[in-house]
């Protein structure tokens, strides 16, 4: 590193731009100004937030239910984060356009990717194409009042198929066969508590392709199914499989042995006679399942009219395998809850078959497998989307650990000024909002909330809300900068 002036000083500290302000991002810029280096006053570091969005925390808020119990604790532990006031926000600023890597390069003396995952991944069967198909991830960004998505969602199917036993299915299904009104307590916009009102369903099928000890969701999320009003969940004996690896996931993971369990019990104090369940919705949960085709509805064509399966069984190792049995489930609508994929980023390398940039424990190489100095990955696109929140946090911290490790060896942004960047946005005319900016808009979210409380409540529905979401983009921009500028 050749500079007349040493970078990590007070006189010019280590200058870092994040890119995403999920928890990934945040976690890593968090690790970083923790790190023993900065503690210790070795090194000074001035790092700089950047999101494509409005609005901070990412995923947290367009990709997780907003019945979720702990959203409220992630987003109280961002804040705190992001509020203490030594990281920059710079939101609505999208990487590739508004920002390119050149610009990162001239201003910050390295940079780390934390954008994320937020497509579907495929399913590759025969009717993924019809119309009433969706991706189960496009569903989630509608219902939590995602800015670059249609207001309006085709809630008009009475059957659903949800295909998936990650939390990510549980989420939607959970959301699908939910009634509206006991979702005005949470953030939900109008739109979305107005589409799900007018939905005529009548059932919500979770289809899995193993069996009950093979599930991927967590147990909270599956209690949680449990507590929706007026929703019977449905199980099925002959779905009920266990083979030898099942026996021992059960008595050697406590998290798998409490899921068995709830699934057991519920079955167990299930009415043999279906017809015995009263409520006007039902979740049927599915094991054993292997989705073959979405097939068409005969007098609507183009339309889903069902789903078909072939049955499977468990080989002994807690994989599963065809059993040449075929199944089919009169369907209207199939949402693909798979999992998660990246997106590639602009100027940097991407690994399309597991998407994620390439690298090397966050560090980003090359088309050769050399790693390119100043360049950082963290999170989903480092690594996929698998795991927790534990998870991003270790993986943030190796992915810092890297950093600093490199850090005499950085290039050494031309235009390190905390000014140049905001002078090069403004110049650009992006209408960039700031951490300030997202606190007015906290504060106008909560307000709504409020007006609806003070109102008597939401349609009829008297219920407390704390907030309701802002959709519009442009609506999200205005109230963020009503004056108020990033501090520089």
């Amino acid at each position: 590193m050749s500079s007349s002036t040493t970078v990590g000083t007070a006189e010019r500290p280590l200058r870092v731009a994040v890119i995403g302000s999920g928890p990934a991002g945040v976690y890593a810029a968090d690790i970083l100004t923790k790190s023993e280096a900065v503690k210790s006053g070795e090194l000074t570091v001035s790092i700089d937030l950047f999101d494509r969005y409005p609005a901070p925390y990412g995923l947290i808020r367009y990709g997780v239910a907003p019945d979720h119990p702990r959203i409220k604790g992630i987003v109280n532990a961002l804040h705190k984060v992001l509020d203490r006031g030594d990281i920059r926000f710079f939101g609505n600023v999208e990487y590739g356009t508004d920002i390119t890597i050149d610009d990162l390069r001239s201003h910050y003396d390295a940079v780390i990717f934390a954008t994320g995952a937020i497509k579907d991944a495929d399913l590759n069967i025969p009717g993924i194409e019809l119309d009433g198909s969706y991706g189960g991830a496009d569903f989630v960004s509608w219902y939590d009042g995602h800015p670059d998505v249609s207001r309006e969602w085709p809630l008009n199917a009475k059957e659903v198929a949800v295909i998936g036993n990650g939390n990510v299915a549980l989420d939607v299904a959970r959301v699908l066969s939910k009634h509206a009104d006991d979702l005005l307590v949470t953030e939900i916009p109008e739109n979305v508590y107005k589409g799900l009102k007018a939905s005529p369903v009548t059932d919500v099928h979770i289809f899995g392709r193993r069996g009950p000890a093979q599930v991927k969701f967590t147990p909270l999320e599956l209690r949680e199914l449990s507590h929706s009003k007026d929703v019977d969940i449905v199980l099925y004996a002959e779905d009920f499989e266990f083979d030898e690896a099942s026996d021992d996931a059960i008595q050697s993971n406590n998290q798998i042995k409490t899921m068995v369990g709830t699934l057991t019990n519920w079955i167990a104090e299930q009415p043999e006679d279906l017809s015995e369940l009263k409520a006007s919705r039902r979740l049927h949960l599915h094991f054993l399942h292997s989705p073959l085709e979405i097939v068409e509805d005969p007098e609507n064509p183009g339309h889903v009219g069902g789903m078909r399966f072939e049955r499977t069984e468990l080989d002994g190792t807690g994989n599963a395998r065809g059993t040449g049995e075929i199944i089919e489930y009169p369907v209207q609508a199939v949402y693909r809850a798979i999992g998660y994929f990246g997106s590639a980023l602009p100027d940097v390398e991407f690994d399309h078959k597991r998407g994620v940039v390439v690298n090397d424990g966050g560090r980003v190489l090359d088309v050769d497998g050399q790693h390119v100095p100043g360049l950082y990955a963290t999170g989903w696109i480092k690594r996929g989307p698998v795991g927790l929140i534990g998870h991003t946090k270790g993986d943030a911290l190796e992915t810092v650990t890297y950093l600093l490790a490199d850090r005499e060896n950085l290039p050494v942004a031309a235009e390190p000024a905390e000014d140049a960047v905001v002078s090069l946005l403004e110049s650009r005319d992006v209408h960039f909002t700031s951490w300030e900016g997202w606190l007015a808009l906290d504060e106008h979210e909560k307000s709504l909330g409020a007006e609806a409380t003070a109102a008597g409540g939401s349609h009829g529905v008297a219920v407390e809300r704390e907030r309701v979401k802002v959709v519009p983009r442009d609506h999200m921009v205005k109230i963020s900068r009503g004056g108020v500028q990033a501090s520089v």
